[in-house]
């Protein structure tokens, strides 16, 4: 007995109507620097900045180091994470307790170095690096009595992706006082981690131990490109963050072998935010540690 398709084509019709009422909503924006959002953009981009790590190495033309590089990133309060929608809707910031990245320098003619840098998209709690790389490029100015002087321009291209505004542990919840953004699926949020600038380090050789400060600025080109089904709308919403950033870092590392050297140093970026609009901006700058392994053949 042959089937009626009047049941499929029931279901399509229902679908399509479910799919009708789903309004996108586009509400785009660009951001004073020190709206919560904008500081939250800031704060993510910071523990990404790719900093000299020491003074520019002399390599031949040819020759080439390889490196590993860790940042640990620090924990945000509640009222951190509360910087929705001008700072009243909470945002899963929290994920990720490390950054990481491949570098490789490589020795140009003239005593220039050029670097590559690159994160693998590997995924942890939800948050995943996508296409991120950087490029530098380096020089000795100054190299006298174990002073050194180098600088560099460096930049970098990239995104980070992952369930921010709508987290999977929420979506579909029913219960409003745990799930008061309506979040129906979990959100595939993407933030573009776009910066360009140049940084100055005077390093110290003290036998097999190297210390180095770094003063650098950086133009951040951020931007937030919301993709979440909240209620019966699909939040399509993009926000734009554009900075200019100081940092400055302070480290030292060891050569273990003649092959292998291991580092350390502080970052610091200055950051401010205004949590109420009426109110004063608060000091809410990045700080972090960060370690690197070096390996050279």
């Amino acid at each position: 007995m042959r089937r009626s398709g009047l049941p499929w084509l029931a279901a399509l019709v229902v679908m399509a109507g479910s799919a009708a009422a789903q309004t996108v909503v586009h509400n785009d924006e660009r951001l004073a620097h020190d709206r919560p959002e904008a500081w939250a953009m800031n704060d993510v981009a910071a523990s990404t900045f790719m900093t000299a790590f020491g003074a520019t190495p002399l390599l031949a033309p040819g020759r080439w180091q390889g490196a590993l590089e860790l940042t640990a990133i620090p924990r945000l309060s509640a009222e951190e994470q509360r910087v929705g929608l001008g700072g009243f809707k909470e945002e899963d910031l929290d994920r990720s307790p490390v950054f990481g990245r491949g570098r490789l320098q490589v020795g140009l003619p003239a005593g220039w170095v050029a670097e590559v840098a690159y994160t693998p998209p590997i995924e942890i709690a939800g948050t995943h690096p996508r296409e991120l790389f950087d490029v530098a490029l380096a020089h000795r100015v100054i190299a006298r009595d174990g002073f050194t002087l180098s600088a560099r321009l460096l930049g970098q291209h990239g995104f980070v992706g992952g369930d921010i505004t709508c987290p999977a542990r929420l979506a579909g919840i029913a219960d409003p006082a745990r799930n008061p953004s309506g979040c129906v699926a979990a959100s595939d949020d993407r933030l573009r981690v776009d910066y360009y600038g140049g940084d100055a380090t005077l390093g110290r050789d003290l036998g097999a131990w190297h210390w180095h400060a770094t003063l650098g600025v950086l133009r951040t080109e951020l931007a937030v490109q919301v993709n979440a089904h909240v209620f019966d709308q699909i939040d399509r919403s993009r926000l734009v963050a554009r900075d200019v950033l100081p940092y400055v870092a302070l480290g030292v590392s060891n050569d273990v072998d003649p092959h292998w050297n291991l580092g350390a140093e502080v970052l610091y970026v200055p950051l401010t935010v205004r949590r109420d609009v009426n109110g004063p901006r608060a000091d809410d700058s990045f700080v972090t540690l960060r370690v690197a392994a070096r390996f050279r053949p």
